[in-house]
């Protein structure tokens, strides 16, 4: 046995958040704040360019002791070890996790099946910075001479949400080359991609560590057929390189050998931006801040594995969420970054954290009897305020939100920012507070209103206030900055399966529709069709008809 497997629900410390729970659920964050002077102080952490404020949130300090009890009763400090070192704590898959091995700060020794991993580690990242270096300077040229200007990045998943997101998120420093990321089957999402790109000006860079994902595979064959009817089979060593540890499959599909960087099975795909499956992050930004991307990264990974439980910001930050979704029964969490640039975090963070945690069963296989992973969704600020906040001011669910804000802008001589930072502080404020019918009839009386009309609208005016938040507030975004906030989230999703006793490493959900999808392909040119549902089956008869 690796990990501490334990059902939560049996533990002291889950029993006594109950109990705090009912004492303590009818209260206001506001009524938390006139208690306690010094909340802000107690309830909020500094570390490096980060500050977090939690102090927002329907919790009291006996709150907080409780959950950081339920974090030691967990046994999240041996799992912590056993995660860094190597131990297989992926159980059901048999594999290591491994993706802080990638961006550690001073490399040391790590075994995995006998194995000293950082060699091999550093001999790879080597192999790509130089790759990556060869084609920003214009060293690799295409098969007409032509220098590089456009990379395709063909992959899905993790193989495509994690560099399309930080490739958006370091606009600011990127280069010269231009990336396009193709990851959707739908031929019309192709072709549309395939319209912008020059094949003589072109790098394809195919991420897929099987070589078998049938969406992956099925662009790359359309996007390899399309670029030999415009160059000769010997171009393809141009313009084709792969990330994959199935090295026969890649070669049969028609890329030479030294055009295949490695990735290792101890590095899960939606971890997999830090390895070589961020090799369109590294030519777009170059490796320089690559490397400073990962060593964000490595020094918020020293932070979780050192740093006290009570000043751990993953730890903390991830207890809150277990707070709301299993004794306040919430079941979604909004993610607001205040910055376009990380327009695309949401989306990475849905997969990050629904694909780990999305289990429905616990370590030991049974079913479990509690919540847990929870709902993921948000969009960039201020962009959002004018689309879902209404819901989340005045709607009738709570939804607990992570506001992310940096306090420099990249672009300076602009007065934007101190509009974008007065929102970005202002819609916590009113998330907490809200707005009284006493403070509208003040404002409504001023502006001329009679009582009647006052007492007419006043309903729809009223804000309840009470909808907690955390802020993460950021120096600027750079690329260790970048590094270190999103190690912070995969921090605390490995924090919440432990406590939750589900392993939050494997994915077997996604391989029940891949399973039935080619089932349902191979369907579409026969005759006979009787082993589907009625409704799947009547489906692919209406497929076939406008098909035909």
């Amino acid at each position: 046995m690796i990990l501490n497997k334990h059902n939560p629900l049996s533990l002291k410390s889950w029993k006594l958040l109950e109990s705090n729970f009912g004492k303590n659920a009818q209260k206001k964050i506001t009524d938390y704040f006139s208690e306690d002077s010094d909340r802000v102080k107690k309830l909020s952490l500094q570390w490096e360019s980060f500050y977090v404020d939690y102090s927002k949130n329907l919790l009291d300090q006996e709150t907080l002791d409780l959950l950081l009890a339920l974090a030691e009763e967990s046994g999240l400090n041996q799992a912590i070890s056993d995660y860094f070192e190597g131990k297989k704590i992926n159980e059901t898959e048999k594999r290591a996790v491994l993706h802080t091995a990638l961006r550690q700060l001073n490399p040391r020794t790590i075994m995995v099946d006998g194995q000293n991993i950082t060699p091999k580690i550093e001999e790879v990242k080597k192999q790509m910075y130089d790759f990556a270096d060869g084609v920003i300077s214009g060293k690799w040229k295409g098969y007409t001479g032509k220098e590089i200007t456009h990379i395709v990045n063909i992959g899905i998943g993790g193989s495509d949400l994690g560099p399309a997101m930080v490739t958006e998120a370091l606009k600011f420093y990127n280069n010269h080359l231009q990336v396009t990321f193709v990851s959707n089957v739908e031929g019309d999402h192709v072709e549309e991609e395939i319209k912008k790109i020059d094949p003589e000006k072109t790098l394809f860079v195919i991420v897929s560590k099987t070589f078998t994902t049938q969406e992956t595979l099925s662009n790359a064959n359309t996007i390899k057929k399309w670029f030999l009817s415009h160059a000769p089979v010997s171009a393809i060593s141009n313009h084709f390189v792969a990330v994959s540890n199935s090295l026969e499959k890649v070669i049969e599909f028609g890329i030479a050998s030294e055009n295949i960087l490695p990735m290792n099975e101890w590095i899960g795909g939606r971890f997999s931006l830090w390895s070589t499956g961020g090799l369109s992050i590294c030519l777009a930004i170059g490796p320089k801040n690559f490397e400073d991307l990962l060593q964000g990264a490595g020094k918020m990974d020293e932070h979780f594995r050192t740093a006290d439980f009570k000043e751990n910001m993953p730890v903390i930050l991830a207890l809150i969420t277990i707070w709301y979704n299993n004794f306040w029964g919430v079941e979604t969490e909004a993610i607001i970054p205040y910055s376009q640039y990380l327009k695309n975090l949401p989306s990475y963070l849905q997969q990050a954290i629904m694909e780990s945690n999305g289990k429905g069963v616990d370590q030991n296989g049974n079913p479990v009897d509690y919540q847990t992973g929870n709902i993921i969704w948000g969009a960039s600020g201020t962009n959002a305020q004018h689309a879902f906040f209404q819901l989340m001011h005045q709607g009738t669910k709570m939804i607990p939100a992570d506001f992310i804000g940096f306090a420099k802008p990249l672009n300076q001589d602009n007065d934007h920012h101190d509009k974008l930072i007065s929102n970005f502080f202002a819609q916590t404020q009113a998330l907490m507070q809200g707005k009284s019918a006493e403070i509208l009839r003040e404002e409504l009386t001023l502006q001329g209103k009679s009582h009647e009309e006052i007492e007419a609208i006043l309903p729809f005016k009223i804000f309840e206030g009470n909808r907690p938040s955390n802020t993460l507030f950021i120096e600027q975004l750079t690329p260790a900055n970048l590094g270190s906030l999103i190690a912070l989230y995969e921090h605390r999703i490995f924090v919440q399966g432990i406590i939750w006793n589900i392993y939050s490493y494997d994915q077997w959900g996604v391989e029940l529709g891949k399973q039935l999808a080619n089932n349902i392909l191979k369907d579409f040119d026969s005759k006979k069709i009787d082993h589907h549902d009625p409704s799947t089956h009547q489906l692919i008869e209406h497929y076939k008809k406008f098909r035909s």
